[in-house]
């Protein structure tokens, strides 16, 4: 079997030193021209692959931005993972997609794992339970990968702090929220169900805590009956309903924590007899795909995901004094459909 090219066979072919063989193929160390189109042509003709370890081990990045999220279908994490790619591919660097499917320790194991191959930035996407243990190890890591050139970046989650080693780039979760309960409120809507997420999720219960905030700016009663939580897939979406409906809760609109919750909703009521938005209106949230295609088209908030995804891309290949700790909030707005229907 043949043995595989070492950068010393590189060095010979193309008559020039190790060191010079190691500068070219770093990138970081000015270089002849005619030196560099040698090496590059001995790379080339070797068939060479350059050891990861070995650049790992010289304390050079690897050129690779970890993205680090629940799943790879779901059309948030989708179109965020999207923007990563776009910008990753035109900032000359490797997108590499790591999945968690909401396991924290996954998460900080691989972190763990992107530090120790000197990524050049670990991003994280989406919500999480945070806890105290949970912030300690992050800041052990997030620290790790600082002091190592590189950049944790949480994409669309809230920072951890000031003094935590990291950039944030979120979206105003709450205020989008708040502007979905607000505008039924505005419709005449005071009995609005909330189909929340996973209790202690960052993302949902920043998203619980506008629609709060909205009643209270309404002056109007938050009814502990009129909130309901499941796990933000359109079968939770349609149990939540049923569950409400079977107990008698009376309510003339819903906002859903998610489209897909949305989705299962509008089914629910449709089979209980139930026009939306005649008798009852629905307003989601992410402003997916999907939205636009259901009966009748659903009102949504939109959020900015391939623009987090670049953003955090740009901030996390910056170098320079207090890079390291930037945070970004972009903005929401609502992208009025036909499923909100005014009582007054």
């Amino acid at each position: 079997m043949n043995k595989r090219p070492t950068i010393r066979d590189v060095a010979a072919m193309a008559g020039v030193s190790v060191a010079t063989v190691s500068r070219v193929l770093s990138g970081d160390y000015p270089v002849a021209n005619a030196t560099r189109t040698k090496v590059q042509r001995a790379v080339r003709e070797l068939d060479y692959v350059v050891n990861a370890h070995a650049r790992a081990l010289s304390g050079s990045t690897s050129n690779v931005v970890a993205l680090v999220m629940y799943d790879v279908v779901t059309p948030f994490f989708a179109f965020i993972a999207s923007g990563v790619e776009y910008q990753a591919t035109e900032s000359d660097r490797l997108c590499l997609v790591c999945t968690t499917h909401g396991d924290p320790d996954r998460e900080l194991e691989i972190v763990k794992l992107m530090r120790e191959q000197h990524a050049d930035a670990v991003i994280l996407v989406g919500g999480v339970n945070m806890t105290d243990d949970y912030r300690e190890r992050m800041y052990r890591y997030a620290k790790g990968l600082e002091d190592a050139g590189s950049r944790l970046v949480l994409c669309g989650r809230p920072s951890l702090g000031p003094d935590f080693p990291a950039i944030t780039v979120e979206y105003d979760n709450a205020g989008g929220a708040f502007s979905a309960t607000s505008h039924l409120l505005s419709s005449g809507h005071r009995r609005i169900a909330m189909l929340g997420g996973p209790i202690g999720n960052t993302t949902f219960d920043a998203r619980l805590d506008g629609y709060r905030r909205a009643l209270e700016a309404f002056r109007t009663p938050v009814d502990p009956a009129l909130i309901t939580h499941g796990d933000m897939s359109q079968d939770s979406g349609f149990r939540q309903v049923q569950r409400l409906l079977a107990d008698g809760v009376e309510f003339t609109a819903i906002f859903a924590a998610n489209d897909f919750v949305a989705a299962g909703a509008m089914r629910a009521l449709r089979a209980a007899g139930k026009s939306v938005p005649d008798d009852v209106s629905v307003i989601g949230y992410d402003d997916t795909p999907f939205a636009p295609e259901l009966t009748p088209a659903l009102t949504s908030v939109h959020l900015p995901h391939e623009e987090l995804g670049r953003t955090a891309v740009k901030l996390a290949l910056q170098r320079g004094d207090g890079s390291a700790r930037q945070h970004v909030m972009l903005g929401t707005h609502i992208a009025m459909r036909d499923s909100v229907r005014p009582l007054i």
